[in-house]
């Protein structure tokens, strides 16, 4: 009976790296991402769940992982396992770095939504995260659809929403659930609760 579990070169493969540049090398990229958390090899091979010798063999390209320790590696550094194969396009480290305290954020109030930007102090931001306050209690209160570049996602922190979607019918929102989706097809959120509805908002700006 052939072997149901995926290779190590299929995930490789899986994860990106058939692109035209010089192929990873698995037991360098984990030793970068072991020393990039300022771990020993004991430290690591211990979070892995793997013996210190077998982890200094996969590090020094002597012996081939088997899938069960490429899985023991990624959960043991925190890493999805295509992240274990795919290492970072550019050596360049912005470090860039908010922090917002509740209710510190900036504010911008609208008649059917009160925003509060978040990381509002970073500048070329790839994605603008915000919390909304819902004060809207029917579509007719917006002039026409909200729509704009980009993809939205969308979490209810409390009470209900109705998030309403040009191409498809209203659907009812609770805390806890979320929605993505293509930002230039026209939206609109209202609450359905007897407080105004929160949620937070990620909008990804394109470049």
């Amino acid at each position: 009976m052939p072997d149901s579990k995926p290779s190590v070169l299929k995930i490789a493969r899986e994860s990106g790296r058939e692109e035209a540049r010089a192929p990873l090398d698995l037991g360098e990229r984990v030793r970068e991402l072991r020393k990039a958390r300022d771990w020993t090899l004991e430290q690591a091979a211990q979070k892995a769940g793997l013996a210190r010798s077998t982890l200094s063999k996969i590090e020094n390209g002597q012996m081939s992982p088997t899938f069960d320790a490429v899985r023991k590696l990624a959960t043991g550094l925190d890493i999805s396992i295509p992240q274990l194969f795919t290492a970072p396009k550019s050596d360049k480290v912005l470090a860039r770095r908010a922090i917002t305290r509740s209710g510190e954020g900036r504010g911008l109030i609208t008649p059917t939504y009160e925003h509060e930007i978040l990381a509002s102090d970073l500048s070329h931001k790839q994605m603008m995260p915000y919390r909304a306050t819902v004060r809207a209690r029917s579509i007719d209160e917006f002039d026409g659809w909200v729509r704009h570049d980009g993809e939205e996602f969308l979490y209810v922190l409390t009470g209900v929403v109705e998030f309403y979607s040009e191409f498809y019918e209203p659907v009812e929102l609770r805390r806890g659930d979320s929605a993505y989706y293509d930002a230039s097809m026209g939206h609109n959120v209202i609450s359905r609760s007897q407080d105004d509805a929160v949620i937070l908002w990620v909008t990804s700006i394109p470049q």
